[in-house]
């Protein structure tokens, strides 16, 4: 592969002058069955380039464990990449943002309460080096200057709307360079950040989805000289629970895609492709309110969730045609889904039932969090015993992110981190009945000061004004549901319970899951970790990758936490349902 020069004129690709024309495509959130097709379709749209984050949180799920493999072969999609004939900016933060859990990184850091992420504190950067000692060795052959298609590496993320400690910037420049990155490296931030998150040296670049002409100035005005790119040029949006689906027309974002080309600007989309939050992989946000982000990342891209081409794709194509060759061949319009229109889940048992499978009961005075108890995602279940019988005013000085609370096994209460509620009252019938608390985490919080966001309970616990003691945690990260002792019941169970279903399939085949009359909860398909359903919406509905479907006989999970569908069924259609659509 040539090598990229970053000149004062702009970009060179072995001293030919070069517009990088790129998209965004995070392998993480794509099936990797499905990673060669989407890089395909990349090309087919006239991009030259596709650019992809690395989540430090799943390659290292633990301090002593890394993982390179199955959706995590970062190599093999390079690979592809490059087999494609496409280049590839990558981003390996440590901090990604992404709207994914944290911002991809990992909760282990956070099991110290005095951690300051994204900072010169001496245990965070350790961590980063070792990080990099791991993932970036088996890349060197994929580096641009030994034929690979990396042409660029990012260093941090929008750090400008974070911090300003430019010492931090040089020791992850210096330790990208020790562990052999010999492309040139770059900053991105949006505009009014520039100066903060800036490394003298490095190449500056700005994130926006409008006005291309007056940001690219700011970002002229900041660098007299270099090339122009928007790393991240804004062509749709992400969705929160409880809001709309937001959509981008084809024809605005074409038009802005226009100004910023005409300018003779590079370019990444971001998104190309969105793909999906799988399992509990969404992150939040957490300006004054907690926002949990939804399991669907289609952003409105060119490419759906499903990776068909949209208006916006043909829309793209067309603007990129007036400045560079355009491949004559198009994707096809869209491919077939399956589709099983009601699918019983006959089989069921009470989450509660089922918590001693899930997870071992840790003892101690008070509530233990999530990173205390060395759990990444999921929910965690507590217990303890209420002293006395009568009314009582449970107060949780802190709920990280949505708490159902369980008197003798009955629901007694909802309390939500999104609506600002930590207490609730109820009665008890008699002494030593069990106070059951079951603490969901919704997603880590994955922009701003909020990262330090640690999940369960925190804080003091107070029964009628009096400190509550002598507590179990039991952590339940949810990786193997299907493996639990589900039976047959005509009703039923009450409160948070598993049903699983079967389905025979003709062949393997996109779908969406739709779960109409059901609340709120997870599914798996063949152990796969589809994500969140809620009936809060915009998303009603959960896309199924044709690689995880089987010909044959099927099998899908639903943890349902409140309760079920009135006839226990789910549908497969072939049309995704992301809500009401907010422009």
């Amino acid at each position: 592969m040539p090598l990229l020069q970053i000149e004062d004129d702009g970009f060179r690709l072995d001293g030919d002058p070069f517009r990088i024309l790129s998209g965004g495509l995070h392998y993480f959130r794509v099936h990797p069955d499905l990673w060669a097709d989407r890089l395909h379709k990349a090309r087919l749209m006239g991009l030259n380039t596709v650019e992809t984050y690395v989540p430090w949180n799943l390659h290292q799920p633990r301090p002593d464990e890394f993982r390179m493999d199955g959706g995590l072969d970062l190599p093999r999609f390079l690979d592809l990449a490059a087999a494609e004939g496409l280049h590839v900016l990558l981003r390996p933060g440590p901090y990604i943002c992404a709207e994914w859990e944290g911002g991809g990184l990992p909760s282990w850091l956070l099991a110290d309460p005095s951690m300051r992420l994204r900072s010169r504190d001496p245990r965070f950067l350790a961590a980063v080096d070792d990080y990099f000692g791991r993932l970036l060795p088996p890349l060197h052959d994929r580096l641009a200057p030994r034929g690979g298609p990396v042409l660029a590496v990012q260093v941090e993320n929008e750090y400008g709307a974070y911090g300003d400690d430019t010492a931090y910037l040089e020791h992850l420049a210096d330790s990208l360079h020790r562990h052999g990155v010999d492309v040139p490296l770059f900053t991105c931030d949006q505009p009014a950040d520039l100066e903060r998150g800036a490394l003298p040296g490095v190449l500056a670049t700005a994130n926006f989805g409008s006005r291309s002409a007056e940001h690219l100035a700011t970002l002229r005005t900041a660098r007299p000289s270099g090339p122009l790119l928007s790393t991240e040029f804004w062509i749709g949006w992400f969705d929160r629970w409880g809001g709309n689906h937001i959509v981008r027309g084809a024809e605005q974002a074409s038009q802005e895609l226009d100004e910023l080309l005409a300018t003779g600007a590079s370019v990444n989309f971001y998104m190309f492709h969105g793909g999906t939050n799988f399992g509990f992989m969404n992150g939040a946000n957490d300006k004054h309110t907690y926002r949990p982000t939804v399991t669907s990342y289609d952003y409105d891209a060119p490419l759906d969730e499903a990776g068909d081409p949209t208006e916006k794709f043909a829309a793209f194509r067309e603007v990129i045609g007036k400045y560079a060759p355009v491949p004559a061949e198009v994707p096809p319009p869209r491919a077939a889904k399956f589709g099983l229109e009601a699918v019983e889940l006959t089989e069921s048992i009470a989450l509660l039932d089922a918590a001693p499978a899930l997870g071992d009961a840790v003892a101690s005075l008070r509530p233990l969090t999530m990173e205390e108890l060395g759990q990444d995602y999921g929910f965690v279940l507590y217990e303890t015993e209420l002293p006395d019988a009568g009314p009582a005013l449970l107060e949780l000085e802190q709920v990280r992110d949505r708490a159902q609370v369980f008197v003798g096994g009955q629901p007694v209460g909802v309390l939500e981190r999104e609506r600002h509620e930590n207490s609730l009252t109820f009665a008890v019938p008699w002494p030593g009945t069990v106070l059951t608390v079951l603490v969901e985490n919704q997603g880590r919080v994955n922009y701003g000061q909020g990262i330090h966001d640690r999940k369960g309970l925190l804080g003091s616990v107070l029964l009628n004004g009096s400190p509550l003691d002598g507590w179990t945690s039991r952590p339940m990260p949810l990786t193997a549901p299907e493996d639990l002792p589900f039976g047959t019941a005509s009703a039923a169970p009450t409160g948070p319970a598993f049903y699983r279903g079967t389905f025979d399939a003709d062949r393997p085949a996109d779908t969406f899951l739709h779960l109409d009359g059901w609340t709120k909860g997870s599914v798996w398909v063949n152990g796969f970790a589809l994500g969140r359903y809620w009936s809060r919406g915009p998303q009603r509905s959960l896309y199924v990758p044709g690689p995880v479907l089987r010909a044959g006989a099927n099998e899908v999970v639903v943890l349902e936490l409140h309760a079920p569908g009135r006839e226990r069924k789910v549908a497969f259609r072939d049309a995704p349902d992301l809500g009401p659509v907010e422009d």
